[in-house]
């Protein structure tokens, strides 16, 4: 895992002050232009859930899609998007949510989920809390339950996992210290 962690940091490219000054940005499309790294990353998220019944895969946009898509395959569950507001063309349910740098909402189609569903969350990057905790929200209104959420990147400096309600189970590939 810890050559993992190694390889990943080498291809983060860290972008300051984006969206807005003071923020440090962590790209990971040269990730998901790495062939062998990105189906490393992959496996390794599927390893976390060997032997488990998972029923979907949940990931938020943009980028968790990158890597949720992929392990929804892996596993051979379904895969569901959580989107931004307005992006999403059937009947939702939204969450409003803080970030770093302002507000948000997200949102996730009412059917797309059932009752009692095990879902694993994904997404690219874990800062605050504040993306997943309302995913969170939006998943549990539907019924299904979250049992684990994956990450490839953890901003740990921010101590976010302290702040995740809701799911007690978090993967991180790489954490920033």
């Amino acid at each position: 895992m810890r050559d993992l962690s190694e390889r990943i940091a080498n291809r983060v490219v860290s972008i300051p002050d984006y969206p807005q000054k003071g923020i440090i940005f962590r790209d990971i499309m040269p990730i998901a232009a790495d062939a062998e790294l990105f189906n490393d990353i992959i496996a390794e998220l599927a390893a976390c859930h060997k032997g488990e019944n998972i029923d979907r895969v949940v990931a938020i946009e943009s980028r968790g899609f990158v890597f949720g898509g992929a392990l929804a395959h892996v596993l051979k569950c379904g895969f569901t998007p959580i989107r931004k507001a307005g992006k999403l063309p059937r009947e939702t349910i939204r969450e409003t949510y803080q970030l770093e740098y302002g507000e948000a909402v997200i949102e996730l189609q009412k059917d797309s989920l059932a009752p009692g569903q095990k879902v694993i969350l994904v997404d690219d990057l874990l800062a605050t809390g504040g993306t997943v905790n309302a995913a969170i929200r939006l998943i549990n209104r539907l019924g299904a339950e979250v049992v684990a959420a994956d990450f490839v990147i953890e901003l740990g400096f921010l101590s976010p996992r302290s702040n995740v309600k809701g799911c007690s189970r978090i993967h991180s590939l790489l954490t920033y210290h």
